[in-house]
């Protein structure tokens, strides 16, 4: 077989929960440890970071990644789901498994795994633990499928657990409760390893807790023991702003040293000590490389980078993740782990480069700014509306929006967040589980939302591109596979 057919092998002949839901989703490890003991527990060649939560997996994952790669680690990330292509579920620094890594896999081994019938995911947690051994990484960072205690890639002994937030998704697995979900992503805590956790208060709080501490796991929380913090988002206009300000303070601080050193050599070479230790010229070559890309940024102070710390990831969620990944990085340090802040510096800054991450507030277009993003339940929708009503309110940019979801989701408890006063172009995107844009608009209407169906993600995206002045901004979301067919779909779009 060839990779395309591999591919459709794949797809057909092992549940897939992205493309069916329910049908594909099966609990319990039993064919997940047969699978390991046939590829001879490859996971313990090579060490662990795994990552559970309901919101943010993806974004803490690849920018830790980014950071242990910019440290100089060979790193395997595994992640899902794809958007465009299977293989960006397992890279090694940045680079997705060869095509014909995955067709060997299956023809290989498929006499053995055929007749266990292990589900989509199964067979390709299998299929990166065996990858990242043959390659040698010396970390993977590992996202959890779904939930955490039943989730195939719970396998592994790590050396760290992290777990970003709580809030409802994949309730009819999961549990319909926040302590019922918090219990099952919990699951992934093990004896004695050390636990980061991301949002957490009340009930959720107290199953984690409680859980580490049977467990024997040093707990901490992301936002616990955390002073002197600022963040913001910069558009790009006051990015540029802020590298002509770092330009001032450098010079101001030069010339501050060089005064003091005429007074005294030794305060000066003091001075001189403190300043390196400040690294600003590290936090001016991250703006620079967020500049060439056109970006906007998020600028974190806090102790440890005065001057800024700067990530291209720019959707208002990052925020809260921002706490997670600063948190599990301290610990990484603490666990020996060799993490210098310019390895923040790049990593932060060159997240998407070095790791391959899409479709968090991601702009794929100008005049007009077409922005996507996988936001796709209550929680990521909110924070969505939060940051399209900001943009409204401050660029005066009307807001067009292209929308669908798949139908095992709180549809309505969604469309019940969305902003009222956007544009909406209804539709579906190019899998089994997609809500008819039809049923989509009829409910989006009684939820007071008011626009238009269109039976592809190209059709809504076309039409809205018509409608939208150059100033006006065109958002594209609600699944992770409405982002997909976007992407996909660059070339005939004009996405460029």
């Amino acid at each position: 077989m060839d990779y395309q057919n591999t591919l459709k092998y794949l797809y057909e002949s092992v549940p897939m929960f992205q493309q069916i839901g329910s049908k594909a989703y099966k609990p319990g490890l039993e064919t997940t440890h047969k699978l390991d003991e046939h590829f001879g527990h490859p996971h313990q060649q090579f060490k662990t970071i795994h990552i559970a939560g309901t919101n943010g997996k993806g974004s803490c994952s690849h920018t830790i990644a980014a950071v242990l790669q910019s440290a100089g680690y060979r790193v395997g990330l595994f992640t899902s789901p794809h958007l465009i292509d299977f293989r960006e579920r397992i890279r090694i620094n940045g680079e997705m498994v060869p095509e014909e890594y995955v067709v060997n896999f299956v023809e290989e081994h498929r006499a053995f795994f055929e007749p266990l019938h292990p589900s989509f995911f199964e067979l390709t947690t299998a299929m990166a633990f065996r990858y990242f051994a043959d390659q040698k990484v010396d970390v993977a960072v590992i996202e959890v499928g779904m939930g955490g205690r039943l989730d195939c890639t719970n396998i592994i002994h790590p050396d760290l657990c992290i777990i970003t937030n709580i809030s409802f998704d994949h309730t009819q697995y999961l549990g319909d409760t926040l302590t019922k979900i918090a219990k099952e992503k919990a699951g992934i805590i093990k004896e004695g390893v050390p636990v980061v956790v991301g949002r957490a208060k009340g009930a959720v709080k107290r199953v984690f807790t409680m859980k580490a501490k049977a467990m024997n796991a040093p707990i901490e929380y992301a936002r616990e023991k955390t002073r002197y913090w600022n963040m913001e988002i910069l558009p790009y206009s006051r990015l540029q702003e802020a590298r002509t300000r770092a330009d001032e303070i450098m010079q101001t601080l030069h010339h501050m040293i060089k005064a003091i050193g005429e007074q005294s050599e030794e305060q000066g070479n003091r001075m001189r000590q403190a300043l390196l230790m400040l690294d600003v010229p590290s936090s001016i070559r991250a703006i620079d490389q967020i500049l060439d890309k056109r970006k906007d940024a998020i600028r974190i102070n806090n102790e440890m980078f005065p001057f800024g710390l700067y990530t291209e990831l720019s959707g208002a969620y990052q925020f809260e993740n921002m706490f997670t990944i600063l948190k599990a990085l301290a610990v990484l340090t603490k666990l020996n782990y060799n993490i210098t802040p310019r390895n923040y510096f790049d990593g932060f800054a060159n997240v998407c480069q070095l790791t391959g991450l899409m479709g968090r507030w991601q702009k794929v277009h100008s005049y007009p700014d077409i922005i996507c993003d996988t936001g796709h339940n209550i929680d990521g929708i909110e924070y969505i509306h939060v940051q399209l009503d900001a943009i409204r309110k401050t660029f005066d940019q009307e807001i067009h929006f292209v929308f669908g979801m798949v139908n095992d989701k709180d549809i309505k408890g969604v469309l019940q967040v969305l902003p009222k006063d956007a544009t909406y172009y209804f539709t579906k995107a190019s899998v089994k589980r997609a809500l008819p844009e039809n049923e989509l608009m009829e409910l989006a209407e009684q939820a007071g939302l008011k626009g238009t169906a269109y039976p592809t993600v190209v059709d809504a995206v076309q039409a809205a591109k018509k409608n939208c002045p150059p100033k006006d901004l065109i958002f594209v979301g609600g699944s992770n596979f409405i982002v997909a067919d976007l992407l996909a779909n660059r070339d005939t779009l004009n996405l460029y």
